[in-house]
């Protein structure tokens, strides 16, 4: 896999050099841009990790937020004395958003690297592509925030900590029809995603046994830019609301060409939504949203206000949902390391599938033998250019 001078110099972790002698033009600044910290050490006395991530292309925000979190959880661990006499390293490699890419850097990261265990993707469809390299290979992978469910049913050797999409779609239509007091919702769903299909499915399934119906089911491709077709055809069902499973580049355009034809409905989403670029690219059209996420920043509870000040100290913006379960997988990933009698793939894998009420900022979470968490989600509500919480709901 080729990977951009500026990419590599990210994502390999502790020598200068690297970034003094790029010359290379980066690519454009994302919402929160993250440091080129040189290359990864090597050695007896490093521990090496893997990371995969979109730090370029359509899903470039949630890569880097999520590289931005891992990052942080690394530095604090190392800062304490890191794990078993080690000092804790990270390799990461972009995949530029291409479910082809991620199958080729856990494929350089286990062969060549040689990571006692990857941290990645955030998409579905890009963990579906690298899982099966990990689980042939015995390295355990943890995605930070792949929901779709097909993505630990791989094997063995591959978890998560992040919900999965039949809780998600749950929570969104339990919320739709009972809180929001919708009869007739439609669906706008985007084909070329195995997250966007999955939540669909459950989303459509549960608002029907809770009593609704709906009116209108409508599809587009990832990276689409005219959507008015399909609005257009929404708008003749009148709906009370539209649920928008996407992601925030998508969902953005999508609001403002509704605003724009004149669709005066709630729109409903999940935690692909939740970007600064949501913000920047839909300005007020996404007003009124409701999506469902991992954790909010409207927390109060200390270990969460800590967690934020700590990472906007070190990049200047406040994390997002991204940002936090990426924190939360290394952090597991750390402790399971410690708990491990060795390093060897089946001592890893045995130790996080242990993981038990670990205290994360997304929530206490406890892998059940699905090796999915059990935690709850919160419902946010999109006002003035931020996510409000507005609810808990759990498992």
């Amino acid at each position: 896999m080729r990977l951009s001078a500026f990419a590599a110099c990210a994502a390999l972790a502790a020598f200068s050099a690297c970034e003094k002698k790029s010359t290379a033009t980066p690519p454009p600044a994302e919402a929160q841009k993250p440091t080129a910290t040189g290359a990864a050490p090597t050695g007896d006395d490093v521990i090496l990790l893997g990371e995969v991530g979109s730090l370029t292309g359509s899903e470039a925000a949630f890569g880097i937020s999520t590289r931005n979190g891992i990052e942080l959880a690394l530095e604090e661990a190392n800062a304490a004395g890191g794990v078993k006499g080690r000092k804790l390293a990270v390799r990461v490699y972009d995949d530029q958003s291409k479910p082809e890419e991620a199958a080729n850097a856990a494929t350089r990261l286990i062969s060549q690297d040689k990571v006692v265990a990857i941290l990645g993707e955030v998409a579905s469809s890009n963990s579906l592509a690298m899982a099966p390299r990990a689980q042939a290979a015995q390295v355990p992978m943890v995605s930070p925030s792949s929901t779709n469910p097909k993505v630990t049913e791989v094997g063995d050797y591959i978890f998560r900590v992040c919900f999965i999409d039949p809780f998600q779609g749950a929570v969104m239509a339990r919320y739709a029809r009972e809180t929001l007091k919708f009869d007739e919702v439609a669906i706008l769903t985007d084909k070329k995603s195995a997250y966007s299909e999955g939540l669909t499915e459950v989303f459509q399934k549960r608002f029907k046994e809770a009593g609704g119906k709906i009116v209108a089911v409508e599809a587009y491709g990832k990276g689409d830019t005219d959507f008015r077709a399909q609005l257009t055809n929404l708008k003749k069902v009148k709906p009370q609301g539209v649920y928008v499973p996407g992601y925030y580049q998508d969902v953005a355009i999508i609001a403002e060409q509704a605003k724009e034809l004149g669709l005066k409905v709630t729109l409903m989403g999940g935690d692909g939504w939740d970007s600064a670029k949501l913000f920047e690219l839909g300005g007020d059209a996404v007003d009124g949203a409701y999506v469902s996420n991992h954790y909010s920043a409207d927390d109060p509870s200390p270990a969460v206000q800590d967690f934020i000040k700590r990472y906007t100290a070190k990049y200047g913006a406040a994390p997002d949902s991204l940002a936090a379960l990426g924190y939360d997988s290394a952090r597991v990933v750390i402790e399971a390391i410690k708990r491990a009698p060795d390093l060897s793939g089946p001592a890893l894998r045995e130790a996080i599938a242990q993981t038990a009420d670990f205290p994360g900022v997304t929530g206490n979470i406890t892998l059940d033998a699905n090796r999915n968490p059990v935690k709850p989600a919160v419902v946010l509500r999109v006002e003035g250019g931020r996510f409000k919480y507005v609810a808990t709901v759990a498992p």
